[in-house]
């Protein structure tokens, strides 16, 4: 019994020093384990990948670089390896505090948190397949955290989330005196803090979202929802436009309807001019016509270049397009009554300001042709958004989100 009551206190005081030991090896571990983080952002959108490299809480990036899609995509095996692992590399090439540490000390010291804003709809495992590049891409965010292919191990976090929801939380980074015109006088006077937001923007599609904030906890800041909105219905306003829609939905072997994105969106603009040079063959311009058919998928740039000849088939194409872009934005006016502000976002927007500003616009006669409730939208604030990096930041803030998140 006694070596009983004797071992008692040994075998306690053996497990204090290794709980000790462990305690002490454990803290050695912490201190030498904290990596320092950087923050990438990426708008991924059909045309173009943007990917931006942000010390975490800084607005201003260390580098940004633009990646053509389709020119980068040719000959790579995942997306990641097209565009993420290069804009990693040009890091380490370009940006002073990298060139310090060079690659190994980047290996072992440093961690990644990234958010791409991708044009498409996200699943819930992280994974987005890409429709409008080329015959479509998939990029899996949980494989590039896996992924240990030299600079791309130091991805520790990848969040993908959709490009409008990026466009949706960049647009509460604008400044509404150098950034935006308004489009309807004293909008930014009517704006109400607690209202929703919504962003409209066409590029090489059309993408929507909104934003809300609770009027309860309204601290918490706005919330940014995706939507597939650029994909309802195109509505013909005219005879033109039903003769447009019968073409498109043979076009697109859409049996009773065709999408507003089939006419509003770099694309779109292509469709649009194709319908005309068939319909009135002897105003087509043969140098253009040969211009746009080789061009591949910047038909529509060849026809947004041209569009400012007078009488053309380019400016009919162009204001048909502004014409349906408007009235979809007074749509998703009259459907979510922005008293936050509307935003008219994307490529196309600052590229077509002349046909979108002004009471007797294109756009702007359009957005408020709603019969009995044209004189709601007077109440809307809108604003025309002349930057286009707002889904890069809109990817920043998203990351940043992720890295608290991760503390």
């Amino acid at each position: 019994m006694a070596s009983t009551k004797n071992s008692l206190p040994i075998a306690a005081a053996g497990a204090a020093v290794l709980a000790a030991a462990w305690m002490m090896n454990r803290k050695g571990k912490t201190e030498s384990e904290p990596k320092t983080t950087y923050i990438i952002a990426a708008d991924i959108g059909g045309t173009n990948s943007r990917f931006a490299l942000h010390v975490p809480g800084k607005n201003e990036p260390l580098l940004v670089h633009i990646y053509p899609n389709e020119e980068t995509l040719k000959n790579a095996d995942t997306y990641h390896h097209a565009t993420f692992k290069p804009f990693l590399e040009k890091c380490l090439a370009e940006v002073p505090e990298w060139k310090a540490m060079g690659e190994a000390e980047i290996l072992s010291k440093v961690q990644i948190v990234a958010c791409l804003a991708i044009a498409g709809v996200v699943k819930t495992d992280n994974t987005v397949f890409i429709t409008n590049i080329g015959s479509g891409c998939t990029v899996d965010g949980n494989e590039i955290e896996r992924c240990k292919d030299g600079l791309l191990s130091i991805v520790a976090r990848c969040k993908l989330v959709n490009d409008f929801v990026g466009q949706g939380y960049g647009a509460l980074d604008l400044d509404l005196d150098k950034e935006v015109v308004e489009l309807v006088p004293g909008s930014k006077a009517k704006m109400n803090d607690l209202g929703p937001k919504v962003c409209v923007g066409a590029g090489t599609g059309l993408g929507e979202c909104y934003l809300t904030v609770s009027s309860l906890s309204p601290e918490l800041g706005h919330e940014c929802y995706p939507s597939e909105g650029g994909h309802v219905c195109f509505v013909p306003r005219g005879p033109l436009e039903v003769e447009l829609m019968e073409y498109l939905k043979e076009k697109f072997d859409g049996a009773n309807r065709v999408s507003v994105e089939r006419v509003v969106s770099g694309r779109g603009l292509a469709n649009v001019y194709e319908f005309l040079a068939k319909k009135f063959p002897d105003r087509v311009d043969a140098a253009i016509q040969e211009e746009f058919l080789n061009a591949g998928d910047q038909q529509g740039r060849v026809v947004g270049v041209n569009s400012g000849v007078e009488g053309s088939l380019m400016q009919q194409a162009a204001q048909i397009m502004i014409s349906a872009y408007g009235a979809e934005v007074g749509n998703a006016s009259l459907k979510f009554i922005p008293t936050g502000g509307i935003y008219v976002t994307g490529g196309l927007t600052p590229k077509n300001i002349g046909l979108i500003q002004g009471a007797d616009s294109p756009f702007m006669k359009a957005y408020l042709d709603k019969g009995r409730l044209s004189a709601l939208l007077d109440t809307v604030p809108i604003f025309a958004v002349m930057t286009e990096d707002i889904g890069l930041r809109g990817a920043r803030v998203c990351a940043e989100r992720e890295y608290k998140g991760m503390k």
